[in-house]
């Protein structure tokens, strides 16, 4: 980058700070949505709720099936393209 360009796009630099920011915790958050050992804790936890009488039949299916299919769908997706 040329110091005039450097210069004119100054103003943008809090900007693209942000962008960067959020596209990076984004990135992070993706990764735990599909991470397989959070999924397969948190159907563990939701076992031990069901064992417990936290839960009810019906909202334990509910939640394991919206579990599975984060897990299945982590298994599919294709890999993040990272090149910039």
């Amino acid at each position: 980058m040329g110091l005039l360009s450097g210069l004119l796009l100054l103003p943008l630099a809090p900007v693209r700070g942000v962008a960067w920011v959020a596209e990076k915790v984004n990135d992070v958050a993706d990764r735990e949505l599909h991470d397989p050992g959070v999924i397969r804790g948190q159907l563990a936890a939701l076992n031990q709720e069901l064992e417990a009488g936290d839960v009810s039949l019906k909202e334990f299916e509910r939640e394991e099936e919206e579990l599975l299919d984060r897990l299945h769908a982590g298994r599919v997706r294709p890999a993040p393209n990272h090149r910039r």
